[in-house]
């Protein structure tokens, strides 16, 4: 048996172990590495040295890359886990060959199974190498039922405090966080098509597994089974994938206005918003905290209505508990689904989209609905529900700018086949409150992070104006160029119906919002203390 004093390290680590070294483990008999020969004291210089091959990643130790490159470093090349994995799984298949066990129970003796294979490979390791510390053993079977139940190779990024996105680009990752700079890992895959093998892996632990990436279905979405929401396509020069991690699944608007996305007046205005079933639509660029914003609005729906949600990819979770334990409305979440790549007349095969969920989802007779983000064809159906009875239903739209709501908005009815001027009438019938959402980044004023905010709040009146298209009113927008953030403008014509149908039990026995909220705060709260004088106060 070799000393392992005398074995090669790789920057004081163990070197990684290739295929055949991880086969031996698993069967008890370790492959030995050949020893390099050390240099000859004597020897003439190397310029006439025949020309070396090109190192193998599979074949150079040196060229193998280590997970020491991720977060939470192990002393083994991803090899060694795919081997582990593949055990594992043979094992609990033969323990339960129906999959008749609770999925929960299932995971449990997976982690049972992980623990003893990790153990015993782990000590058939030492026989030749430095044993492993107990640390050490930990991360690998960490990584090990990662690959099996959760995001595998790249679960470790996912597990960072703060991160919003990870966004791979062949080999190459960069990792988007709230409050630092971007971080690139040079390598999370071996291969293009290890990639591909994940996101397919991932697509069926998620239940999708209609959904897959091959040359039939070049781009594929779906989400984790953390939440997470992947989006992967084969038309990029090489693979791509991008993970939006979602860290906020059960914030509120408390939540909202303890981070400064929106102030006290804000908070309040937008939950008498919700009761009172205002019609809502919340638009912003990419990344703003549509979707966060949205998710705070469902929790404040009374726990006495029913609900609906639709959504592409699920990410609103309001069918779950709020973590605040207080019971909110019965609510039928709603997915799309994709198609196999199939083509049946002008249909793709098993393809549900928005759009053909909303007659099913009308027929549960869903007090209101909310749509998790309107892209296509969908906003004639959505802003028709809206229209025709669907009071307080809500929705989310990408908009660049504040000023393109309505352009926006129109283009999307026009692509769907409406008239620019029937457009113009559904959304003036629909729409109540429309709330943008920005974002910026101020080392010196927000401390470094992106720090999102509602910058206007509009209302849309029920009548067209000028040139034919709806009237629009700024009820929050910008006190100037040296604040971004909303403050209050103009009092909504509805305000009565904010007075009259919200309520306040948990603010000091404040019955409802009251308009002196608005008139005694002209900064909007967000530099001072919240003045509530009246009979709400």
């Amino acid at each position: 048996m070799a000393d392992s004093h005398h074995n090669p390290r790789i920057n004081g680590h163990q070197p990684p172990l290739g295929r055949e070294d991880i086969a031996g483990l698993l069967t008890g008999h370790l492959t030995q590495r050949r020893q390099p020969e050390p240099p000859s004291p004597t020897a003439p210089p190397a310029l006439a040295a025949p020309a070396a091959a090109v190192p193998s990643a599979r074949t150079d130790p040196a060229a193998v890359p280590r997970l020491a490159e991720l977060p939470g470093e192990l002393p083994v090349d991803w090899d060694v886990i795919e081997t582990l994995q593949g055990e594992v799984s043979k094992q609990l298949a033969a323990r339960d060959p129906q999959r008749l066990m609770e999925e929960a129970d299932r995971r449990a003796l997976a982690r049972s199974l992980v623990t003893t294979a990790v153990a015993d490979w782990a000590a058939k390791y030492a026989q030749a190498h430095v044993p492993l510390t107990e640390t050490q053993e930990q991360a690998i079977g960490t990584a090990v039922f990662n690959s099996m139940y959760r995001g595998g190779r790249l679960q470790s990024l996912l597990d960072e405090d703060s991160v919003e996105d990870v966004m791979v680009d062949g080999l190459r990752a960069h990792v988007e966080y709230l409050d630092r700079p971007r971080r690139t890992i040079e390598r999370v895959a071996d291969s293009h098509e290890e990639l591909i093998s994940w996101v397919n892996r991932m697509a069926r632990l998620s239940g999708h597994g209609e959904r897959g990436l091959t040359q039939s279905t070049p781009m594929v979405g779906f989400r984790m089974p953390d939440g997470s929401r992947v989006t992967a396509s084969m038309l990029t020069s090489r693979p791509s994938v991008v993970i939006r991690k979602h860290r906020l699944r059960d914030t509120g608007l408390e939540e909202l206005r303890m981070w400064g996305t929106v102030n006290p007046i804000l908070q309040y205005f937008l939950r008498a918003c919700v009761q009172a079933r205002m019609n809502l639509l919340v638009v912003g660029d990419m990344g703003a905290g549509k979707t966060s914003l949205l998710r705070a609005l469902g929790r404040e729906i009374p726990a006495d209505e029913r609900l609906v949600t639709l959504e592409s990819d699920r990410e609103l979770y309001l069918d779950e508990p709020a973590a605040s334990g207080q019971p909110g409305p019965i609510t039928y979440a709603f997915e799309a689904r994709q198609s196999n790549g199939e083509i049946l007349g002008d249909k793709k095969a098993g393809e549900v989209t928005i759009s053909d969920m909303f007659a099913t989802a009308l027929r549960y007779n869903a007090t209101r609905v909310v749509v998790g983000e309107v892209r296509s064809t969908e906003i004639v159906p959505m802003l028709q529900a809206m229209s025709a009875g669907g009071s307080g239903s809500m929705c989310t739209m990408h908009v660049r700018r504040p000023h393109a709501i309505i352009s926006r908005l129109v283009q999307l009815c026009t692509e769907a086949g409406m008239a620019t001027e029937a457009a113009h009438h559904l959304i003036a019938a629909a729409v109540d409150v429309v709330v943008y959402l920005a974002y910026d980044w101020d080392d010196v004023k927000y401390g470094g992070r992106k720090h999102r905010y509602v910058s206007h709040v509009y209302e849309v009146h029920d009548v067209v104006g000028e040139g034919g298209r709806p009237s629009v009113t700024e009820i929050f927008a910008p006190a100037g160029p040296q604040e971004p953030r909303a403050v209050f403008k103009n009092m909504p014509s509805f305000i009565g119906e904010l007075e009259n149908k919200s309520r306040f039990p948990d603010l000091d026995g404040a019955p409802s919002f009251h308009r002196a909220w608005l008139t005694d705060n002209p900064l909007g709260a967000w530099g001072g203390p919240l003045q509530r004088k009246g009979p709400a106060a």
